[in-house]
């Protein structure tokens, strides 16, 4: 069975809080260490995908990770798309925009970091924070979160009917779970790195931004660019759910190396 069919799509009228951050789809591999195997082969079969999409230059995937803090985007990255080709891939993380940012549209620095034909790009945060922090604090009200469902609805069909295929993921961890990741980060010291007090201050509004996520799944779930709701509470099912639907994107790509060009048999080297 496919990935994409023992997980979550976010529908017009799911309800985030039904689903099950502690789901494990992949029990039946056996324990994590087999699940984390099984999630190196199928990063390895992208790996080499991505090595033809990227001599081919003809399609451009997208990948959008967005989550609650300490829900695993940096560890996706790396568990996934860690042996991909540096050469045709990019990690790109927004944070707070700058001021030259904020003097244009919200989607106007995205639109300069999407891929070309033949790259994969990897958003670890995206455009969707415009509708996420920005309705929590309430720095935009419901007909401006609206007018920007719309934009980024009509900026990813143009990103769609322009070659990109899109895949985005939402990583779905509880309250519960992110506690242990604040708690374990705290209790390391080489972990601190990792600890932002703010993460605490964003933790009082969790249900708020799970209303706001819920609320921006629906209105930006489509046919061109689906959301997939991913259970994270388990970091090693969390990578596999991943890996399996990308691989599987991948291989419905018709990829293929260009063909060969039989003048270069011609060639003599001194």
């Amino acid at each position: 069975m496919s990935a994409s069919a023992l997980l979550f799509l976010a529908t017009s009228d799911f309800i985030l809080h039904d689903k099950d951050a502690s789901k494990r789809p992949f029990t039946e591999i056996g324990t994590k260490e087999a699940i984390r195997l099984k999630t190196a082969g199928l990063s390895e079969k992208i790996a080499i995908c991505q090595d033809i999409l990227y001599a081919q230059r003809q399609h451009k995937l997208l990948i959008i990770l967005q989550g609650m803090d300490t829900s695993g985007k940096d560890g996706t990255v790396k568990a996934v798309f860690g042996q991909l080709n540096p050469a045709g891939v990019r990690s790109v993380s927004f944070k707070a925009p700058t001021a030259v940012e904020l003097a244009h549209d919200f989607l106007w620095r995205i639109h300069q970091q999407v891929p070309a034909a033949g790259e994969v790009v990897i958003f670890n945060r995206s455009h969707y924070e415009d509708v996420l922090i920005t309705k929590v604090h309430a720095w935009i009200d419901d007909a401006e979160c609206a007018r920007r469902y719309a934009h980024i609805n009509a900026f990813e069909r143009l990103l769609s009917d322009t070659g990109t295929t899109i895949l985005k993921f939402f990583l779905h961890i509880s309250k519960e779970e992110q506690k242990l990741r604040l708690e374990e980060r705290i209790a390391d010291p080489n972990k601190h790195w990792k600890f932002d007090p703010q993460d605490l201050n964003e933790r009082k509004f969790w249900s708020q931004y799970q209303q706001a996520y819920q609320n921006t799944l629906r209105a930006t779930h489509t046919d061109y660019a689906p959301w997939h709701i991913i259970p994270a509470n388990s970091k090693t099912q969390r990578n596999l759910a991943i890996a399996q639907i990308v691989t599987e994107k991948l291989a419905g790509m018709g990829l293929a190396y260009p063909p060969e060009n039989p003048e270069l048999y011609k060639l003599k080297f001194e």
